[in-house]
């Protein structure tokens, strides 16, 4: 098995796929002086560059000017609730966002001017919920896609309500862009997106601002680049990558039955899974989620003892969340629909990428069934497994 025939943990990070490695190398290469500096060749990169925002501007539907390069979308999350706080009154979050728009808001904002919105059992807001905000909610921030259970938001028509109440609307799609198509997006206010989450390379983001957002968000200052929003040299190597993967996430989100052959693959894992383990339980199997997400509650045995067993075996499964694993504390996401300490404390999530086959679903499968086997018997060797039992 390959390491990356094993790796389920694609909605933490994902390998670099051979496009943007390609473009990265050729902008190291051949475009690598600063685009601020004035002579021809750097005028080249600054060219190059605006060239880059327009590609994606055109994939997001939307004017240039509203992209800001950043380096992940925790830093556009904190930007945005930051400069909306500096200005405006309070802010409504969904229950089950990433702790990069809990974090901040709280901060920013203060508790006292933090409205968090109800979620079901499947941890979806509401979008009604927006028509009964105190007046002093400027700004409501949910996710589009949860990135511990997959589960989808209805984000398109939050961001329809809002605007009709001349609310701002962030969506944090960190976890949408490169797995769903970008149609909509341009309709909310506020978008954060990040490379690493579809093929692209850490340390560089996008994020989409207000077309009227005149005043500089001054994510860091330093110098005018970004527009005025976010000083220092921009990395177009970073950016030509993130480019060349998010086109080439597209392409395969374009292919016809992507998606439908994707989620077949899922759906069929769960299937035989939960045959082969009585009291398997899969989280938000009724709500809409993504195809490449799947996140179990399983019968016994802590997830940390599932999670060593499994890598063991060459198998990267997760906990839940990249950002809070090996804390110890339980998952707000999951606290927000209902789910006991207990339960949390034996949760897996498994997130595959695009190239993942019905081979490694199948390898995953036997792995879970084997370490089964051996947390039941106590041992610590790897038994032979009865494939008769699947």
């Amino acid at each position: 098995m390959s390491e990356l025939s094993g790796y389920f943990d694609h909605n933490a990070t994902t390998p670099l796929c051979e496009a943007a490695r390609e473009a990265w190398l050729r902008a190291q290469s051949e475009a690598w002086q600063n685009p601020s500096s004035l002579y021809r060749s750097a005028g080249r990169v600054r060219r190059l560059l605006e060239d880059a925002r327009e590609e994606m501007a055109g994939l997001l539907d939307c004017d240039p000017a509203r992209i800001v390069f950043t380096s992940g979308a925790t830093e556009g999350n904190n930007a945005v609730l930051r400069s909306v706080a500096s200005v405006h009154g309070a802010v409504a979050i969904s229950p089950v966002e990433h702790p990069a728009v809990t974090e901040p808001a709280f901060h920013s904002f203060g508790s006292e001017r933090v409205c968090v919105l109800t979620a079901d059992a499947h941890g979806r807001v509401d979008p009604s919920q927006v028509d009964e905000l105190p007046e002093e909610v400027s700004l409501v921030s949910v996710m589009a896609a949860n990135n511990e259970t997959g589960v989808v938001q209805p984000w398109h028509e939050l961001a329809v309500r809002c605007a009709g109440r001349g609310l701002a609307f962030h969506c944090d799609a960190a976890q949408w862009v490169g797995k769903r198509p970008l149609h909509g997006l341009c309709d909310c206010a506020w978008v954060t997106l990040s490379a690493h989450k579809f093929g692209g390379p850490k340390g560089v983001a996008a994020l989409l601002v207000p077309e009227d957002q005149s005043l500089p968000l001054r994510l860091q200052s330093g110098g005018p680049q970004e527009f005025g929003h976010r000083g220092g040299t921009e990395d177009y190597a970073g950016i030509s990558a993130m480019l060349a993967a998010l086109k080439a996430r597209q392409a395969w989100l374009e292919k016809s039955g992507a998606l439908d052959s994707a989620a077949s693959l899922r759906d069929a894992f769960e299937l035989r899974l939960l045959a082969s383990a009585p009291g398997i339980v899969v989280v938000g199997a009724d709500a809409p989620r993504l195809e490449l997400t799947s996140m179990v509650i399983m019968p016994e045995h802590s997830n940390l003892k599932w999670v060593t067993r499994l890598g063991e075996r060459g198998l990267c499964v997760s906990t839940g969340s990249a950002c809070s694993s090996g804390k110890g504390n339980p998952s707000p996401v999951l606290q927000a629909m209902g789910l006991d300490f207990d339960a949390m404390g034996r949760v897996l999530r498994f997130s595959a990428g695009p190239e993942t086959t019905a081979e490694d679903w199948e390898s995953l499968l036997i792995g879970i069934v084997e370490v089964r086997d051996q947390l039941a018997s106590g041992s610590t060797g790897r038994p032979q497994l009865d494939l008769g039992r699947l």
